[in-house]
């Protein structure tokens, strides 16, 4: 019995409008039909897959596991998507996958759920500008007038012996 892909995730919700307003605005989803389960929620659709079930807060006691770290999802225009999650003042952050033609944004859903965001094969992003591939995040790297540690060391010790 082979898997042949996967078929959703499950997440809980405290704001079900809410939710479902994150995953439409910020990863593309839309909200779609559902069959008429007897508790709140959404089915959110990439194309013609519903790949996201929402449910809402019940009160129920069988939650899952709770060891996924997160959920990651190919999409497409990194630059639009970044020009939102901006203008919104949503959280996130930029990588870069070493040598692969992987960009990704990552940002957390109103419930905390991690999202990666997966941008194959398009132009690298100004916010990569300062890309560290040691550490896989933008903005590490040290600026071009900083002098290496190793000259930096060797100038406050010549400093403190004048």
């Amino acid at each position: 019995m082979p898997a042949l892909s996967l078929d959703h995730w499950n997440i809980f919700c405290k704001d079900l409008k809410k939710t479902v307003k994150f995953y439409e605005r910020y990863v593309g989803l839309k909200d779609g039909d559902r069959p008429p389960f007897n508790f709140p929620g959404a089915w959110m659709y990439a194309g013609d897959k519903p790949i996201l079930h929402i449910v809402s807060e019940t009160g129920r006691k069988d939650h899952g596991s709770g060891a996924i770290d997160h959920v990651a999802i190919n999409c497409d225009d990194i630059k639009g998507c970044i020009a939102t999650l901006k203008k919104d003042k949503v959280k996130y952050e930029v990588r870069k996958v070493p040598k692969r033609p992987l960009q990704q944004v990552f940002v957390h859903d109103p419930d905390g759920v991690m999202i990666e965001l997966n941008f194959w094969n398009e132009k690298d992003v100004p916010e990569l500008a300062d890309f560290d591939p040691m550490t896989s995040r933008a903005g590490a790297m040290k600026k071009k007038n900083t002098p290496p540690p190793a000259k930096a060391k060797a100038k406050a010790r010549a400093k403190a012996m004048a």
